[in-house]
């Protein structure tokens, strides 16, 4: 098993956070190897941001993801940039207040994950936790618990009980 994601967005979206999140429920509580990478602009926030999350069974001799089984994408501008790398049988998850998909000959789930963080949970700010839920709940890439764990272990001190809301939101989202 080698699956390759990637989390797309702008600065200030937790774009990075969610990748590390990915990365060690993976490796940490799921016993896979797993590597991430990051990418991102000079600006602190609105400049584009990429975390690539590769997860196999067996040893990633290569740590960039160069077409992704499943694409998460937080923005128009990196929807757009990216999307043409996902293969025919990859899935796209989308933020579906902030993006408008264009290509349709690869499945697209949309989540609304900034207005449900806002409107929900008051905090714009985990709509990163709200799409990784839904990424989990559609792919079973890793455990729920597993990534309750790295979310407890990754966020800081304080906030891990709205990111783990955030993320039981978004995995509901797709159920219903």
């Amino acid at each position: 098993m080698r699956k390759e994601i990637r989390i797309s967005g702008f600065g200030g979206q937790g774009i990075v956070l969610a990748g590390v999140v990915l990365g060690r429920a993976a490796a940490v509580y799921e016993g896979y190897n797993a590597v991430q990478t990051q990418s991102y602009g000079p600006e602190a926030r609105g400049g584009a941001s990429r975390s690539d999350v590769i997860v196999s069974d067996e040893k990633v001799m290569y740590p960039y993801v160069r077409r992704p089984d499943f694409l998460v994408t937080m923005s128009q501008e990196a929807y757009e940039k990216y999307v043409g790398s996902v293969p025919e049988d990859g899935l796209v998850v989308y933020d579906s207040t902030l993006v408008e998909p264009s290509r349709d000959d690869v499945e697209h789930v949309g989540v609304p994950a900034t207005e449900l963080a806002e409107e929900e949970l008051g905090l714009r700010i985990v709509a990163n936790m709200v799409i990784l839920g839904a990424l989990r709940e559609l792919t079973g890439i890793v455990s729920f618990d597993s990534l309750r764990k790295a979310v407890e272990d990754s966020v800081p001190p304080g906030t891990e009980d709205v990111n783990v809301r955030a993320l039981k939101l978004g995995a509901r989202e797709v159920r219903e």
